[in-house]
C-alpha cells in the first residue's frame, strides 16, 4: 500500500477488507478463486492509500454441500406451580424446526430443546421466547456446531389455572314441595380450571339443566351436556352427567275447571266466553290428586294484547291449583272468546 507516513500509520487490519467473489462456483471439493477483491472499508483510506501488489492474487477454498433436516422441538419445564393451582396444556410453537450444516453436525443432531423456567410457585400463566439448543440420541448437548435453523428462538406458553370443585346443580320445576321425588346424579361435581382475574370465586356451582316435571314420565335416567363457565378449562374431563329421577307415590289425573277469570278486559269491548269447561291433567301424589276438585282449578285468561280487537279469538290461558301442592302438565291451555264492540246501552266489557 502507498500512501503518506502519517495516513499509513493510522490505517489497521480492521479497516481493509478482501471480498472473494463465489458466483462462478458450482461444484465442491477445494479449488482456487481468483475474482479477489481488495479494499477499505473508510472512505478515507480509499481516497489516501493505494493498492500496489496483492499477495497471494488467488484465494483456495474448500466448498462443502449443505446437508438439512428436520427435527422435533422438545421443551423442559423448570420450576412449580403454586399449592391450589394447576398448569394447562403446554403450546409450543413451532413444534418442528430445519437444521443445516455439514453433514456430520446435522447427522448428529437428534433433537432441539428449549427449557421455559416457571420460577417458584408460578400462579400465573408463563410465557417465553426461548433459545434452541440441539442434542444427540444419547441426549447429551451438542457446543461448537455450525449449524444453521430456520427459526432463532421458540415462543412456549404454559397456561396456569387456579383448581377448583364445581359442583353440577339443577332445578326441578312444576310442584313446590316434592317429597316424592327421588333424585341422584352422577358426576355432580368435577374439577375445573379456572383463569387467575376470572372471578374464579364465582365457579363454585353452575346450573346443568332445569326439569319440568310436568313433563318428565315414570322412573328415567335423563343424560345432558356438563356446561363449563367462560374462563375455565375441565381438567377432569367430565363432559356428560346423568340425573336419576323416581316417583314414589305419582299419580295423574284429569279435573274438570270452570272457574275462569278474564284479566285486562278492554274497557270498551263486551267480552263473552265461550269455553265453560276445561280438562285440565295435573299429577301429584295420590292424597293430594285426590284431594281436587273443579273448585281448585283456576283458569286465567290475559287479554292485555286485544285491547283494540274484534272477533273470536283462541287465547292462551294459565291453569294453578289452590290448597294443594300439586302440579299441572298437559302442555299450553287455551280458551275461546268472543270480543264485541260496546252499544250505548250495554255496560262495560264482561
Amino acid at each position: 500500500m502507498e500512501g503518506t507516513a502519517f495516513d499509513l500509520a493510522l490505517l489497521d487490519k480492521d479497516y481493509i477488507r478482501v471480498t472473494v467473489d463465489l458466483s462462478n462456483v458450482s461444484r465442491t471439493g477445494v479449488q482456487t478463486v481468483t475474482s479477489v477483491i481488495y479494499g477499505y472499508t473508510e472512505e478515507y483510506f480509499r481516497q489516501n492509500i493505494t493498492v500496489s501488489d496483492r499477495t497471494p492474487s488467488v484465494i483456495t477454498i474448500n466448498v462443502a454441500e449443505l446437508y438439512h433436516k428436520t427435527v422435533d422441538v422438545r421443551c423442559e419445564i423448570s420450576g412449580n406451580v403454586a399449592e391450589g393451582y394447576s398448569a394447562g396444556e403446554l403450546q409450543v410453537s413451532p413444534t418442528e424446526i430445519e437444521v443445516r450444516g455439514d453433514q456430520e453436525d446435522v447427522d448428529a443432531v437428534s433433537y432441539a430443546k428449549v427449557t421455559l423456567d416457571l420460577g417458584e410457585d408460578a400462579t400465573s400463566t408463563v410465557t417465553g421466547e426461548l433459545p434452541i439448543q440441539f442434542y444427540d440420541a444419547n441426549d447429551q448437548l451438542l457446543e461448537n456446531t455450525s449449524l444453521q435453523t430456520t427459526e432463532e428462538t421458540i415462543q412456549v406458553t404454559l397456561p396456569v389455572y387456579v383448581t377448583r370443585g364445581a359442583a353440577a346443580d339443577h332445578e326441578l320445576r312444576g310442584v313446590r314441595r316434592r317429597p316424592h321425588v327421588q333424585r341422584g346424579l352422577d358426576r355432580a361435581v368435577h374439577h375445573l380450571g379456572v383463569r387467575p382475574g376470572r372471578c374464579a370465586e364465582q365457579h363454585g356451582q353452575h346450573r346443568s339443566d332445569d326439569f319440568n316435571l310436568a313433563e318428565l314420565g315414570s322412573t328415567t335416567n335423563y343424560s345432558y351436556a356438563i356446561p363449563i363457565p367462560e374462563g375455565c378449562e375441565n381438567l377432569s374431563g367430565v363432559t356428560r352427567a346423568t340425573l336419576r329421577i323416581s316417583f314414589k307415590d305419582m299419580q295423574r289425573t284429569t279435573v274438570t275447571a270452570t272457574n275462569f277469570i278474564l284479566e285486562n278486559a278492554p274497557e270498551d269491548r263486551t267480552v263473552d266466553l265461550l269455553t265453560e269447561q276445561l280438562a285440565v291433567s295435573i299429577f301429584g301424589t295420590s292424597g293430594d290428586v285426590g284431594a281436587i276438585t273443579s273448585d281448585n282449578i283456576l283458569v286465567t285468561v290475559d287479554l292485555a294484547d286485544f285491547g283494540s280487537a274484534v272477533g273470536t279469538y283462541t287465547v292462551p290461558a294459565e291453569v294453578t291449583v289452590v290448597g294443594h301442592d300439586v302440579g299441572v302438565s298437559g302442555g299450553t291451555y287455551q280458551v275461546r272468546v268472543t270480543i264485541s264492540e260496546q252499544t250505548s246501552d250495554q255496560p262495560g266489557g264482561a
